[in-house]
């Protein structure tokens, strides 16, 4: 869904334990434990997470308790502030949600009717109208559809006997 709002070469800032006060309990950690900072980052993160992480720095590869304050502070931050620019999209052939379409300014809210062209209607995903994944789509295609169904007129009855 981020590629519906990410702008092409701004950079992301992922919190990997948003959950989680990351220098208090690496603080707490230290003060109690002797585990490899590793093993203690476990308990907070997933354990590959926090084996990958530690396997970055020499300072995070040793005992909490041996291991400088700075060192943690810092670990705290990058794993609160992990930064990364996406090089792009996959592209329309794995998109799932996409924008643009026939602006909704241009339609009646109330029948799907364009306003500037009189007896035509746009339904669905054509109308520029983006929700998050989970089925969205298809509550704005069936309920577009149907306002655009009440709306139509119609067809007039020919008399019996009339000739086609």
């Amino acid at each position: 869904q981020i590629s519906s709002y990410w702008q092409e070469g701004t950079p992301l800032a992922i919190n990997l334990a948003p959950t989680v006060d990351l220098p208090a309990a690496l603080a707490q950690g230290k003060a109690r434990s002797r585990k490899l900072v590793s093993n203690e980052l476990a308990t907070l993160v997933p354990s590959r997470l926090a084996d990958a992480w530690a396997s970055r720095e020499a300072d995070w590869q040793r005992p909490i308790n041996e291991a400088s304050d700075k060192a943690l502070a810092r670990l705290a931050e990058q794993l609160a502030r992990w930064e990364l620019t996406p090089t792009g999209t996959e592209g329309y052939k794995k998109a799932e949600v996409t924008l643009g379409g026939v602006d909704t300014k241009a339609l009646s809210q109330q029948t799907m009717e364009c306003k500037a062209q009189p007896g035509l209607y746009f339904i669905g995903e054509v109308v520029d109208v983006t929700g998050w994944l989970g089925g969205y789509n298809f509550q704005w295609a069936w309920a577009s559809a149907y306002a655009c169904a009440q709306a139509l007129p119609l067809p007039q009855a020919e008399p019996a006997g009339a000739a086609h």
